[in-house]
């Protein structure tokens, strides 16, 4: 599986998630998948209601709201993101045992790094088995 993600989307979420720091930040993506290929179309950026450092919650208004803005627009949900402020880009027991879809993408932003964001993009499967998927960054 390979998601493709706009610089543009990429710094979207970027300054989303650091402007939430010290807690975690959170968001859908939308867009399309074709022959194992995922294309972000929008992120849509949600307020972690739970205010934490450790773990997130989605605000379910908005939640709705952008899954009807996706589907008014052709595009499907095909992903979600949150931050790690203080620890690296890997799904946490909490993420795996959060991760109700294995259709789809799961990404993590560490931020433990100062100036040195790490993203990436996992699968989790049913079974709580995790695959890292490639980002390729696009213009």
């Amino acid at each position: 599986m390979k998601l493709y993600l706009k610089k543009s989307h990429y710094n979207t979420i970027l300054e989303h998630c650091t402007a939430g720091l010290p807690n975690e930040s959170c968001g859908l993506l939308a867009g399309t998948e074709e022959d194992e290929e995922i294309t972000v179309t929008k992120v849509y950026l949600l307020t972690n209601v739970d205010a934490s450092r450790e773990h997130f919650s989605m605000d379910p208004k908005e939640q709705l709201a952008a899954l009807k803005d996706a589907r008014a627009n052709g595009y499907k949900i095909i992903g979600n993101f949150h931050s790690h402020p203080e620890s690296p880009s890997r799904p946490s027991e909490e993420d795996k045992r959060l991760a109700f879809d294995p259709t789809i993408e799961y990404l993590i932003l560490s931020l433990m790094e100062e100036g040195n964001p790490v993203l990436k993009a996992f699968g989790i499967d049913k079974e709580k088995n995790v695959t890292i998927h490639e980002i390729e960054i696009t213009e």
